[in-house]
């Protein structure tokens, strides 16, 4: 049997090095997010207790602009209920648990 050798060496660093944020964009970012998570948690705090006893466990997409949410027991049918409405904003998906996170880490 004959043995294959690769004298190819592994490349390491970015995959564009040429893209780099500075940090006041960085955050920026960071900020931006956190106001955008707020805005949601906001309403998912405000619907949850409501929607948790009949509906434990089910996914939850937010679109915080407008206020709508939307449920369903599959993650791809809200997120296509969602994006048939707002199809170009921003939205965030959720648990409909005490916590609502989507898993484990």
């Amino acid at each position: 049997m004959t043995q294959v050798s690769s004298s190819r060496t592994p490349r390491r660093g970015r995959v564009f090095p040429e893209i780099q944020l500075s940090p006041e964009e960085k955050a920026k970012r960071k900020a931006d997010d956190e106001i955008f998570y707020k805005r949601c948690r906001t309403i998912f705090d405000r619907v949850q207790p409501e929607l948790i006893k009949n509906h434990y466990d089910w996914f939850i997409v937010i679109e915080p602009e407008s206020g709508d949410y939307f449920i369903d027991v599959d993650e791809n049918v809200a997120r296509a209920k969602a994006g048939e409405k707002h199809p170009d904003k921003l939205r965030l998906i959720m648990r409909l648990n005490e916590s609502g996170t989507c898993g484990r880490i």
